[in-house]
């Protein structure tokens, strides 16, 4: 299916890495001009050389999004890079500490809001004006099934999914005659770099071999952390797929959803 995409522009927070890293990843490869955001140079480098040696278009650009002169700053020079932004992606964020009831302090919580809901605030009242004038824009916020499902750790990260979750219906209504759609995207269980290292420690714990495969490992320890209906992990091009239909033309009646690629695992309609 051609989506439709050829020439637009993305600029993907936190996407050096992980689920932002294969959703720039997965733009590029259906024609976007991604810009590529991190705090490392030369890790948001080199996600930008290897989308280029694919035969994709990407620009880098660095920044702390907590800081506003620094979002200014990337967002100027992403737009210099790349030209007027279509596309935003809110991926930035993330935990802290894994604080739980007995440890969780207040000063955790603004952090994490600062990270999470305020990044993507900062971010997304500047690129918005552009695009609701233009006619056409895309917005989709990365969010976490732990924002439906919090767990008894890390409420300072669920309460903040959640918020994102409600920021995302306020703003989709405010912008949809604008031709602007604002989605949310809620990941469940997800084969990151950091999944992988827990579950294959996990499985050593429990008598497997180190040089197990992944499908072995996934079987024996997925059950451990989390009942996934369809019985695997999520895996990170699954998510690019999702995030590159939602922004697309193809999608312009889908705005205020929260999609859930979680496997069914969320137990409720």
């Amino acid at each position: 299916m051609d989506l439709k995409l050829d020439g637009k522009t993305a600029l993907i927070t936190g996407s050096s890495k992980g689920i932002g890293e294969a959703t720039a990843r997965g733009l590029a490869r259906e024609k976007v001009v991604v810009v590529v955001h991190g705090r490392d140079r030369t890790q948001t480098e080199r996600v930008v050389h290897d989308i280029i040696t694919d035969g994709g278009r990407a620009h880098a650009v660095v920044g702390d999004l907590t800081i506003d002169g620094d979002v200014q700053r990337l967002v100027d020079e992403a737009q210099a890079l790349a030209g007027p932004i279509d596309i935003v992606i809110n991926n930035a964020g993330g935990s802290g500490d894994a604080e739980d009831w007995t440890s969780s302090r207040a000063a955790s919580w603004a952090s994490a809001y600062d990270r999470n809901v305020l990044a993507a605030v900062r971010v997304t009242t500047l690129l918005l004006p552009r695009m609701r004038q233009a006619k056409w824009g895309r917005v989709v916020n990365i969010s976490s099934l732990a924002g439906l499902m919090p767990p008894a750790s890390r409420p300072d990260y669920s309460a903040c999914k959640a918020a994102m979750n409600a920021m995302t219906v306020s703003m989709a209504k405010a912008v949809a005659a604008d031709g602007v759609t604002v989605n949310t995207v809620s990941p469940g269980t997800i084969h990151s770099a950091r999944l992988d290292a827990r579950f294959r420690e996990v499985a050593v714990e429990q008598g497997l071999a180190q040089d197990a495969s992944w499908e072995t490992i996934e079987q024996a320890v997925l059950p451990m952390f989390a009942q996934v209906p369809v019985s695997r992990v999520g895996t990170l091009e699954e998510i690019a797929d999702a995030v590159s239909f939602l922004v697309s033309p193809r999608a312009a009646y889908i705005t205020g959803v929260n999609l859930r690629l979680d496997g069914g695992m969320l137990p409720t309609i």
